[in-house]
């Protein structure tokens, strides 16, 4: 068990590391897709950008607003951050093994949108509320998509330990995964509020959103938080593709294209309405990844 912590601990270490020069790698994709440099001062090539970034923001001081919910204003960023690294525990890293990873994935994506809505309550800010609630709305829409789309997965392979998924692509029935994995591309977009269903954080309607009353280490963990959910969406893409967890070549790679994908969303697709996202959920969405399930249920 003891073991176990410290593996833990050295991935929730290298996860932040990677946090960290993803956000560089992103900040140099759309420096080049806007013909311009990205961040190129801070050491070669502005390698160190995300450290000074990171040093910057901690050290920074925060402003207090007069009636803000101090404790729980300052427990939402920690939560969110917590909660996102604590997913990472049911990928198949021979860290943490879980019979059922299915079921303590959802658990800890079911999680996750309390501290969105903690951090917008308790800045009592009517763009904060309203960002947080917006998000509220949008996760469980897609969270319900999300678990259909895993559970015609975990049909196709038998099995709720997703260390299973990874022989999936030795089999025929590999040709009737590549619809389920546009459906968990689109969901995993509008589950971790990016482009174009960043509604949770839409600068030119809700400044900012949920976060917006939060500044220097509030600001930094929630956004930590979030690059995390990034990761780990694409880590889980490489599983669902059948390249493995992130610990060989083929998954990094594999996580190194998706996340690239979900760069590529945010330079290329512009936004959508509120109204068109929620439409999508339950009218488009949800339809498909019930049928999907029907069908890969009556196959097999």
């Amino acid at each position: 068990m003891f073991f176990s912590f410290i593996s833990f601990v050295i991935l929730v270490v290298a996860v932040l590391i990677n946090v960290a020069f993803f956000t560089l790698l992103e900040r140099k994709i759309l420096g080049l897709s806007q013909f311009r440099k990205g961040p190129n001062k801070v050491s070669y090539g502005g390698v160190l950008q995300p450290i000074a970034d990171a040093v910057k923001l901690f050290l920074k001081e925060g402003a207090w607003l007069e009636k803000v919910n101090t404790k729980v204003f300052m427990l939402a960023p920690g939560l969110a951050l917590g909660l996102s690294l604590l997913s990472w525990s049911a990928l198949p890293l021979n860290i943490l093994e879980f019979d059922y990873a299915f079921l303590v994935l959802l658990l800890v994506m079911s999680l996750g949108l309390y501290p969105v809505l903690l951090a917008g309550w308790a800045s009592n800010s009517g763009y904060a509320m309203v960002g947080g609630l917006r998000s509220v709305a949008q996760t469980i829409s897609y969270e319900v998509s999300l678990s259909l789309i895993f559970l015609s997965y975990l049909v196709l392979v038998c099995s709720l330990n997703f260390t299973a998924m990874s022989e999936l692509t030795r089999t025929p029935l590999v040709l009737l995964t590549a619809g389920i994995f546009i459906l968990w591309l689109i969901s995993g977009l509008a589950e971790t509020n990016r482009t174009p269903f960043d509604f949770a954080e839409g600068e030119s309607e809700l400044v900012s959103g949920f976060n917006v009353e939060y500044g220097g280490g509030g600001f930094a963990l929630i956004f930590m938080a979030e690059y995390s959910s990034i990761l780990f969406f694409s880590a889980m893409s490489s599983l669902l593709l059948g390249l493995g967890a992130p610990m060989n070549s083929g998954g990094f790679m594999g996580l190194l294209a998706v996340g690239y994908f979900w760069v590529w969303a945010r330079v290329t697709l512009p936004r959508y309405r509120y109204d068109m996202l929620m439409g999508l959920a339950w009218k488009g969405i949800l339809p498909l990844s019930l049928a999907v399930l029907s069908f890969v249920i009556s196959v097999m």
